[in-house]
């Protein structure tokens, strides 16, 4: 989100946050080079949430994502959050999903940015409400949701929990991903394929401790959706040389870069890639590597894939490969 727009939402419906000028919310919600734990870093949603429960707010806040992105260059943009987090004011399920697709819908009008959508469960949660979540995904199949998601505080929360919910999506044909792996081992990244069905897995930072699951996800081309800033900022590395992405890049681990929460964690995709191009001394071909990787593992129909991977490849001027 926007600072100045958490600010004027506050404002607008009335909703008290920490302090309300730019410089000192600023401050409260991007961590700085690192906080404690993972679980430090969620409580920054407990200041922006609030302002996130009325339909116009979350549409105003979805379109302006959709924009910042395609000012950016962002041809298509996966956006993901958990619809059990913006009922404080009871709206249901729907009038969510549908504020969240109208304001991408009017992103992709005025920019032409392709968007898509992904249901979010959260671990720490029973898991009868993420059920519920699955089937709010399954019903907005088509209908620009592209995906279902697990995510939140990972200690102690594994996967397999929520294998009910997982099932469900998967006999809908539906994807999925999980983070896994992020604060803890990869006990979480093999619950997530093996139980869960995962499709990608979301950071897998710790794959590197398991040298035959890295080698099975490497296999079956599983997209890893490495998010350098945040890994650093929730000290699940202790720092950026000791991350293992140049090791999943020269393995030929299928990497994609992301920015897990522009606000929070203060990042961009510009900045991301400028980031592992300065710290992993990437050369320009590994740079557009990591870009195709990303088409490649873009939860898109195959004909969208393929029409918007063969685009990509012609402006990186690179050949296309069935």
């Amino acid at each position: 989100m926007r600072i100045p727009t958490i600010i004027e939402l506050a404002k607008e419906y009335n909703v008290t946050l920490p302090c309300h000028d730019e410089e000192g919310l600023r401050k409260i919600l991007m961590c700085g080079a690192r906080v404690k734990s993972l679980e430090k870093y969620l409580e920054a949603f407990g200041v922006t949430l609030p302002v996130l429960q009325d339909k116009d707010a979350i549409k105003r806040a979805a379109f302006e994502l959709a924009e910042d992105a395609a000012k950016e260059n962002i041809w298509y943009l996966e956006v993901r959050f958990s619809p059990i987090l913006h009922t404080q004011k009871k709206l249901r399920y729907s009038e969510i999903v549908d504020a969240i697709l109208e304001g991408l819908e009017e992103g992709r009008k005025k920019y032409n940015i392709m968007t898509g959508v992904i249901i979010c469960a959260m671990r720490d949660r029973h898991p009868s409400e993420s059920k519920m979540l699955a089937e709010l995904c399954v019903a907005y199949k088509n209908r620009g949701v592209v995906a279902f998601d697990l995510a939140g505080a990972e200690m102690d929360n594994p996967p397999k929990n929520h294998i009910e919910a997982f099932s469900l999506v998967l006999s809908n044909n539906i994807n999925c991903t999980i983070h896994a792996g992020e604060a803890y081992g990869p006990s979480s990244i093999a619950q997530a394929i093996h139980y869960c069905g995962a499709h990608r897995i979301g950071h897998g930072t710790r794959l590197a401790e398991d040298g035959d699951l890295l080698n099975y996800v490497n296999d079956h081309r599983i997209p890893l959706e490495v998010c350098l800033t945040s890994n650093l900022q929730t000290n699940s590395v202790d720092s950026l040389a000791h991350h293992p992405f140049r090791f999943y890049l020269d393995y030929n681990l299928r990497v994609t870069l992301n920015t897990d929460n522009r606000l929070m964690s203060n990042t961009t995709m510009t900045d991301e890639l400028l980031l592992a191009a300065k710290q992993y001394d990437l050369t320009l071909d590994e740079i557009k590597d990591i870009i195709i990787y990303g088409f490649k593992s873009a939860f898109l129909s195959y004909r969208d894939k393929v029409r918007m991977l063969k685009a990509a490849l012609q402006k990186l001027e690179r050949p296309f490969i069935e």
